[in-house]
């Protein structure tokens, strides 16, 4: 698949589309990782983190043999190792060209998008399919940790700020952080995305005011989910070099979509795939 290293040249992102109907995996659109990871001094051959990026599917579904509607949730988890990230609207997209394909069975349909999916960000993606019938449950809660958003601070600056993160000069800890108040915008459209981030990690403390401040410094800043993340966890270990390391967001859907992207140092493990209330 063809990429850019302007992702608006080719992407369906921001412009008008026309929606298929008929299974076209060729929709999908491929963006490198490695395009905003060097401006981050991130080398492919050495990932500073492991991780992966948890899609949520709520708009997903195809005819069977007969004609009849199916109708499913799916779930999808893409290895951080992987050299492309998918645009969410090109995904979309082809999760739509499904709708009017008739396909044997879910098995079948699963072995479709890993297949697909795989190809486009150029590693293995796992992808799970539960069609409404069966009755999948989804659980909705907050974290553990402490809620950084009741903080009286001051706030002035809405570009990312990293000097905001600096360290208290006390034993170590270990803690989980979390805040409601991530907003960042499109790389291309300039559209809001909103989201949950959960910061958990080991070493001298984290000033609390100085975190949410950069939390809140994402506010007009254009990226991409995944990269968001990618940016937290850099600054945070550069400037306060942490023992061990998680970045977690939740991000509210858009086109029946939700991304979640995780990044750890590796001693801590990605969570269950629970929806943060807003999604």
């Amino acid at each position: 698949m063809s990429q850019s290293s302007d992702p608006s040249i080719l992407s369906p992102l921001g412009k008008p589309t026309e929606y298929r109907a008929d299974y076209a995996p060729e929709l999908l659109y491929p963006i490198s990782r490695q395009l905003k990871r060097d401006e981050l001094g991130i080398t492919a051959t050495s990932l500073p983190f492991v991780g992966e990026d948890i899609w949520n599917a709520y708009e997903l579904s195809w005819l069977n043999p007969k004609g009849k509607p199916v109708v499913a949730l799916a779930s999808f988890r893409v290895p951080a190792t992987s050299p492309n990230l998918i645009e969410s609207k090109s995904f979309k997209l082809y999760l739509n060209s499904f709708n009017q394909t008739s396909f044997a069975d879910t098995e079948t349909i699963q072995e479709t998008l890993v297949r697909d999916l795989s190809a486009a960000a150029g590693a293995t993606v796992c992808a799970k399919v539960e069609v409404l019938s069966s009755r999948p449950q989804a659980k909705i809660a907050y974290p553990s940790g402490i809620l950084l958003d009741e903080l009286d601070i001051d706030c002035d600056t809405y570009q990312p700020a990293p000097k905001q993160l600096v360290t208290v000069d006390a034993e170590k800890v270990e803690e989980i952080l979390y805040s409601h108040l991530l907003k960042s915008n499109c790389l291309v459209t300039g559209q809001p995305d909103w989201a949950m981030v959960v910061i958990r990690y080991r070493g001298r403390p984290i000033d609390h005011a100085g975190l949410l401040r950069y939390i809140v410094s994402f506010r007009e800043h254009n990226e991409f989910h995944e990269q968001c993340v990618e940016r937290i966890y850099c600054d945070i270990t550069r400037q306060c070099a942490p023992d061990a390391l998680s970045v977690y967001a939740r991000y509210t859907r858009r086109g029946g979509l939700d991304i979640n992207p995780f990044r750890s140092s590796g001693e801590f493990v990605l969570p269950e795939n629970v929806r943060e209330v807003r999604q």
